[in-house]
């Protein structure tokens, strides 16, 4: 489906702003070409971080047997990750045949929002819920509420710690801070000065920035890489401007700054306002199309990948198994994937960024 030309309506929505991105990359994503079999890791037992995994290769069914109606709620849609996301959701809801409504908060200080949001959704007839959870335990309650009612939910990219969910579709964020730290390891021996990092790992009470925090730092253990500032903040381009700005103004020796891909977009632009393009280098520790530009362009080393889009199409497929008895996945996630300059080339850009054109899509069927 070519999210472009998608009808988008407020019929069964809350309070959301209308929000129209139009993104521009070196080449539009294919919307309409089979995105499976694609390769995941499942987690067995499931919903526990340091389960044993194997590798597989997920291939959703063809078509829905009804018209589920299908609830989605995410914390904002305010850069091109959950754009992604939006986009990968309501591709395969019009794929499955399914009813697709979409909910976000309008940012991760929004707990509250997201909760009332979900309440309403399930409200007006929801057979199911997916949810990117503002805070790692904010939605517990309402989990178990719902799971007593028999309408499943499903875990979607950000993480949460309720053990009453029916699944999973989350990729090991772990990794993606590891592979983040490792990147910048690699560059460097162990011997020499030390190599001063800006780490900005997103808001401080997300699933994802926990994990992704610890991976990074798991990462530079035994290096001679310090991080000497660390700065938690909402993922909208006025907070991460605002965070990187204070760190450049206080600290003229930063080898790196790494952190979120708005973090990175806005660290192009000021290390260059501050004078320190040819000495502080930047690392998204995950995709937008700024931060592909940015690779491409030799202005932002390299960042990995955990295929947002992939992990929205893999939850709609897990939730249509549910509500129709079948068998399905409980805990999986796209294998996170690294890119730089070397590798750009090979970028399957519709597993991670929203085509040219997609606008925001809040109702699907």
């Amino acid at each position: 489906m070519n999210g472009a030309r998608t009808n988008i309506t407020r019929r069964w929505l809350g309070p959301v702003f209308s929000l129209v991105a139009t993104l521009g990359l070196a080449a539009p994503a294919v919307a309409d070409a089979p995105w499976y079999p694609f390769p995941v890791e499942v987690w067995d037992p499931p919903f526990k971080a340091d389960s044993p995994r194997t590798q597989q290769n997920y291939v959703p069914l063809e078509k829905a047997a009804k018209k589920w109606r299908i609830c989605v709620s995410i914390p904002h849609l305010k850069d091109a990750y959950w754009m992604a996301a939006n986009f990968g959701i309501a591709s395969e809801a019009k794929r499955l045949g399914v009813t697709m409504q979409l909910r976000e908060a309008g940012g991760y200080d929004h707990q509250p929002v997201q909760i009332e949001q979900i309440r309403k959704c399930v409200a007006d007839g929801a057979d199911g819920v997916i949810v990117s959870a503002i805070k790692y335990d904010g939605v517990n309650d309402l989990v178990a509420e719902l799971q007593a009612k028999k309408i499943p939910v499903i875990d979607m990219i950000n993480g949460m710690s309720s053990d009453k969910i029916s699944a999973k579709s989350v990729a090991a964020f772990y990794d993606v801070g590891y592979q983040a730290g490792r990147y910048i390891g690699k560059r460097h021996n162990k011997a020499g000065r030390k190599i001063r990092v800006a780490w900005f790992p997103g808001p401080k009470d997300a699933g994802w920035v926990k994990v992704g925090d610890a991976g990074f730092r798991a990462a530079l253990k035994g290096t001679n890489i310090e991080i000497v500032a660390t700065r938690y903040g909402d993922t909208g381009k006025s907070t991460q401007g605002k965070l990187v700005e204070e760190v450049l103004k206080q600290d003229k020796n930063l080898d790196y700054i790494v952190g979120t891909s708005v973090t990175a977009e806005a660290a192009i632009k000021l290390v260059r306002k501050h004078g320190f393009s040819k000495r502080t280098k930047i690392v998204a520790y995950y995709f937008s199309p700024g931060v592909f530009r940015g690779i491409k362009r030799g202005k932002i080393l390299g960042a990995p990948t955990d295929s947002p889009a992939i992990q929205g199409r893999i939850a709609l497929d897990q939730m249509v198994r549910i509500l129709e008895r079948k068998p399905y996945l409980k805990h999986v996630g796209p294998k996170i994937l690294v890119f730089d300059q070397q590798n750009i080339d090979n970028f399957d850009q519709s597993t991670t960024l929203p085509p040219r054109g997609f606008r925001a899509t809040f109702d699907v069927n």
